[in-house]
């Protein structure tokens, strides 16, 4: 199965809910590589990697969130070439710094 990158950005309340370890939890349940991130916007954004089927699966999941968040949507977003090349080469999912 083809594998691909997306980035989506999760509104609502997703910050001090424990949103970002437990998108890190799920992305590893399902095998998918990349990144979560808090913005200064008050948005979490999410950059993955893997089958599109785990993907859209993860999108649902990020539109339920954690137990304490409330999402309003879940947006995707563009994902530059060299941004697809680094989560492909990515051995695991992380938290990164809040920008």
């Amino acid at each position: 199965m083809a594998k691909m990158a997306s980035r989506f950005y999760v509104t609502g309340l997703v910050q001090g809910v424990g949103f970002r370890y437990w998108t890190s939890g799920r992305a590893q349940h399902h095998g998918l590589t990349g990144w979560v991130r808090n913005r200064r916007d008050g948005r979490v954004e999410v950059l993955v990697f893997g089958e599109k089927e785990k993907l859209d699966l993860l999108e649902r999941e990020l539109a339920e969130g954690p137990p304490g968040a409330m999402v309003q949507s879940v947006e995707p977003a563009p994902v530059t070439p060299e941004e697809a090349e680094l989560t492909a080469r990515a051995t695991g999912f992380e938290q990164t710094p809040t920008v």
